[in-house]
């Protein structure tokens, strides 16, 4: 099977100068740095001990930055290595004014691309973020016994029932893991039905506040006209979650004055079909790329620029999120919480399972299925003792997760 899966890997390395062209074209590659996804390296490996973490995208990022303050600090780790695989995510990074800390593109999965780059970079820890399975890699960190940790793990179902049909070869990648420490119990029965060599369950890294750095606010305009509004957010919708929500409205706009409800699409490519679509139930459409439009008399405002989520979650009473309407498994609800608003979501919540059950133990989300129960479940008050609660919880889940990898790491170093 591993020789199947390496065929298949060189096939799409041939292809993927075409790939990443394209992709530079369409602004989704860094045209100065793809390079380092064919292990050609943009920073210096300095002399000493490195650590190196790695996560697909923003969130996996999001979720270990608080791990990564704390390395900062150690006098025994002399630099920190962070890939990830979206340019999404190389932006958020330099947020951050980290002096350790470089980050690079991971590299495509090919044995020669893979023994490249641990070649150049020489971890003695590598740290992969929650569903971050990669055969190649694994294998040659393996064989050059570098300690690799699983960490945050999460496997759904779905994802569990794939690895399955191919059991030997999945065994033969998951026993490569020196320990893994799932976001949930029920990655842990997976990991273990998966031959890891060691499990341990901590709790999920999400909980944990990041505390990002966010300087970009609502301008005072927009803060303005939105406080004279009964709001509510319906955000990260996907096709068809857009005109459910707006249905919600019009079931609503009759009981509340000065209702607006703000959606944020997920791809926001689709934003003229949206508009099209709600603009057919006689609802008056806002966007927020127009920057002098008044609204006074919009029912609907329309968030058509990235990287905006989080202010509108911070103002929020109630936030509808979607991916979870239709068959997606869901967003995760903790951002929008910790800021007191009231969580409600479709029946597709796979993905963060563990998630939705805790914030339902607080009485603070709601499954709906139809626009009716959407309209009638939305508030306009904030609940601000579930932030508190939500930080309690990532507080120890954090100073846990520190303790457990500080004495693997200690442990591991006295080796070398």
């Amino acid at each position: 099977m591993f020789f199947f899966y390496q065929i298949v890997l060189i096939l799409l390395f041939l292809i993927s100068p075409f790939v990443i062209i394209f992709r530079i074209i369409k602004n989704k590659e860094d045209k100065k740095r793809f390079i380092e996804k064919f292990s050609i390296p943009t920073k210096k490996r300095i002399k000493g001990k490195l650590l190196w973490f790695h996560g697909a995208s923003v969130g996996e990022i999001l979720s270990i930055i608080p791990l990564i303050k704390n390395y900062e600090k150690k006098k025994s780790i002399d630099q920190i290595l962070i890939t990830t695989s979206t340019l999404s995510s190389s932006k958020v990074l330099k947020k951050y004014n980290f002096k350790k800390t470089v980050h690079q593109f991971y590299p495509i999965d090919q044995s020669y691309l893979v023994n490249k780059f641990l070649k150049y970079w020489k971890p003695n820890f590598a740290i992969f973020i929650e569903s971050e399975i990669w055969p190649c890699m694994f294998l040659n960190i393996y064989r050059k016994k570098i300690p690799l940790i699983l960490l945050n793990a999460r496997l759904t179902l779905k994802t569990f029932n794939k690895w399955i049909k191919f059991k030997n070869f999945s065994k033969n990648i998951f026993n490569k893991i020196s320990i893994a420490f799932p976001q949930n119990l029920e990655t842990k029965f997976f990991l273990k039905n998966l031959n890891v060599r060691k499990i341990k369950h901590i709790g999920n890294l999400k909980f944990i506040e990041n505390n990002i750095i966010n300087t970009d606010k609502i301008n005072n305009n927009l803060k303005v006209q939105l406080n004279k509004k009964n709001i509510w957010v319906a955000s990260s919708t996907h096709l068809s979650e857009e005109i459910f929500c707006a249905k919600a409205h019009l079931l609503l706009k009759n009981r509340v004055k000065n209702l607006m409800t703000i959606i944020i699409p997920r791809h926001i490519h689709r934003v003229e079909d949206i508009v099209d679509e709600i603009k057919d139930l006689g609802l008056k459409v806002c966007l927020h790329s127009e920057k002098k439009n008044s609204l006074k008399n919009a029912d609907i405002y329309i968030v058509d620029t990235f990287g905006e989520t989080r202010k509108f979650h911070e103002i929020a009473s109630t936030v509808f999120l979607g991916g979870s309407i239709i068959k997606r498994g869901g967003q995760n609800p903790l951002e929008a919480a910790r800021y007191g608003a009231k969580i409600l979501h479709g029946p597709n919540t796979d993905n963060f399972k563990d998630i939705y059950k805790y914030l339902r133990s607080l009485n603070n989300s709601k499954k709906i299925k139809t626009p009716n129960e959407l309209a009638n479940q939305i508030v306009f008050k904030k609940n601000k003792r579930i932030g508190k609660k939500i930080k309690n919880v990532g507080d120890k889940i954090l100073k846990k997760t520190i303790n457990v990898l500080n004495n693997l790491i200690k442990d591991e170093f006295k080796k070398t």
